[in-house]
């Protein structure tokens, strides 16, 4: 029996979490289907894109699955559009269709908006992770672009990417 998401703990990343982050993120990398970076990606690549670069990173934690998923936020662009910020998340496998992805969300909302930033922007989200996508939605993100085949899937081919976006005023 898996705890439900109400159970969940969302904390602050912390160095000692890394190889459980890694071994959470690892897959998803290497199946090439949600997120642009190669699937070759090396481990301390990912450190650095995960951890290192952004201005934060959070970990989802269940008291019986241990680290469930994490997510990382930062500015969407620099100067002028660092108002606006970027998260990517990430749930483990044994972890999906828990509600884990949406109290992830829901979390970088609102610490989002405890580092100043007035909105979530998403760049790419592949077309093809309609979970995702409902999720996203739910959560007060609106679709405001589609890029024709911005994404190689290594299953489905070139596939259309969405630019989705939240004003976090509203929360």
């Amino acid at each position: 029996m898996t705890a439900p998401a109400g159970e969940l703990t969302i904390r602050p990343f912390a160095d000692d979490d890394w190889p459980r982050v890694w071994a959470i993120i690892e897959p998803v990398l290497r199946a090439g289907e949600t997120f642009p970076f190669s699937p070759e990606l090396e481990e301390d690549e990912a450190y650095q894109l995960w951890v290192q670069t952004p201005t934060a990173t959070w970990v989802a934690e269940d008291e019986r699955q241990g680290l469930v998923g994490c997510y990382y936020l930062k500015p969407n662009q620099p100067r002028l559009g660092d108002h606006v910020c970027n998260c990517g998340y990430i749930v483990a496998g044994s972890a999906r269709g828990r509600g884990i992805g949406g109290a992830l969300c829901r979390h970088s909302q609102r610490v989002a908006l405890q580092f100043g930033f007035r909105a979530m922007q998403y760049n790419l989200v592949v077309a093809t992770n309609e979970s995702a996508i409902r999720t996203w939605q739910r959560n007060g993100m609106t679709v405001i672009g589609r890029l024709p085949g911005a994404f190689r899937h290594p299953r489905h081919g070139d596939v259309d990417a969405l630019i989705m976006y939240r004003w976090l005023t509203s929360i």
